[in-house]
């Protein structure tokens, strides 16, 4: 289909639907230092008590409690007690000088802190000012998590916490939900690298690593990036390329209705679909499918295709790779709105406080505009006009 129209809901829908075979997603096994921000894809319980064993809080002295129940008093030292050492056994009536961490020896009910004794080394002996009583200082077995506990429950996205208890309990290896992996393809022949002298017509290619980045930043892979100018047979050699490393490519620019479209003119023939989605920005869109590989065709404008990856894309490679969706908030406005009747309008937004108000101007081509934006104002189709305090959905970006 060509030239047709859609509502956003409806163009979300069919996205979706060919994305259907990315968001079922798999799982795989990998080390956990490569493991942060992943999403588990099981359950874990504790494989082992922790701490493993009985332990000391603190830098001091093992002591039974009976023999420190009077104050002052002066015990005998009978050595030392570093973490990592082994069991060793107390003897009532004595101490043992212990380091916070090392296992509480046989007989020990207590620890008395380093600051609360007189230590005569001549003498071999420890006088303590403070009684400790029974438990004093010490870290039980199990205390924190008990062996078949449950641990992190699948769905857990490991931030460097979560990494600490699964590294405490000797978890080496987790399983997780797959990244996508993405394929980015930025078409137009005006458009140069950064770094690249800017020619008279020239402007800076900002699709490319802005798509890849929004991939990056939902959960997926970035396995190609290229740029395409408007000669049908390179893009359609990236495209090949791309189709045949990637689970799903994306595409910026050659959409529309202009004499030089190279997405348009090379996938509508494969049976792509071209079509405008009642939305603002981003309404020219397309849809393809080769080589079983889905492809999104993003409009060119920097704007309109960071909005197009937020609205179409986003929520699947989220879903694909385990990642929480992104939830829609209520906000007050704090300023008047006016909207365009039959378009659902997505403005670049910012919060502030508890409200919310517009960020850029409407243009599509203000990306400097929306990096000073947090979300985007939904403002429905059929809504022209917003008084300041009315209720808005934003999407955070």
């Amino acid at each position: 289909m060509a030239g047709g129209k859609r509502s956003v809901e409806e163009h979300a829908a069919h996205v979706a639907k060919l994305l259907a075979a990315v968001r079922s997603g798999t799982r795989v096994r990998i080390p956990l230092s490569r493991a942060l921000h992943r999403a588990l894809a099981e359950s874990l319980d504790a494989p082992i008590d922790l701490p493993p064993f009985r332990n000391s809080q603190m830098d001091g002295y093992a002591v039974d409690s009976a023999s420190v129940a009077t104050v002052p008093v002066t015990l005998t030292v009978r050595g030392v007690l570093a973490a990592g050492d082994g069991r060793a056994e107390h003897e009532p009536g004595t101490a043992l000088k212990i380091m916070t961490g090392a296992p509480i020896p046989d007989g020990a009910d207590a620890i008395v802190p380093v600051e609360d004794t007189e230590a005569d080394k001549r003498a071999g002996t420890v006088t303590v000012h403070r009684t400790a009583p029974a438990g004093a200082y010490v870290r039980e077995a199990g205390s924190d998590i008990r062996t078949g506990d449950p641990l992190l429950p699948a769905g857990t996205v490991l931030a460097a916490r979560h990494i600490a208890a699964l590294a405490a309990v000797g978890v080496t290896d987790v399983f997780v939900h797959a990244r996508p992996r993405v394929a980015v393809i930025s078409t137009g022949s005006e458009l140069v690298p950064a770094g690249d002298a800017l020619a008279p017509g020239k402007i800076y290619n900002s699709n490319g690593p802005a798509l890849a980045a929004s991939a990056i930043a939902n959960g997926a892979d970035v396995v190609s990036i290229d740029h395409s100018d408007d000669d049908p047979d390179g893009f359609a050699e990236m495209l090949a390329h791309a189709v045949a490393v990637a689970d799903v490519v994306f595409t910026s620019g050659g959409v529309s209705r202009g004499d030089f479209e190279v997405v348009k003119d090379t996938l509508e023939p494969r049976g792509g679909e071209f079509l405008s989605v009642a939305m603002q920005p981003g309404g020219p869109q397309g849809t393809a499918v080769v080589d079983g590989i889905p492809v999104l065709a993003f409009p060119g404008n920097p704007v309109s295709a960071l909005v197009s990856f937020e609205m179409f894309a986003r929520p699947a490679l989220r879903e694909a790779s385990g990642l929480p969706a992104v939830e829609y908030e209520d906000r007050p406005l704090t300023r008047d709105l006016t909207s365009i009747s039959g378009k659902r309008q997505l403005l670049r937004g910012r919060r502030d406080g508890t409200g919310v108000a517009p960020a850029s101007g409407h243009g599509s081509h203000l990306v400097a505009g929306m990096a000073t934006a947090d979300v985007l104002i939904d403002i429905p189709a059929d809504t022209t006009s917003l008084k300041t305090g009315d209720l808005v959905k934003v999407i955070p970006l």
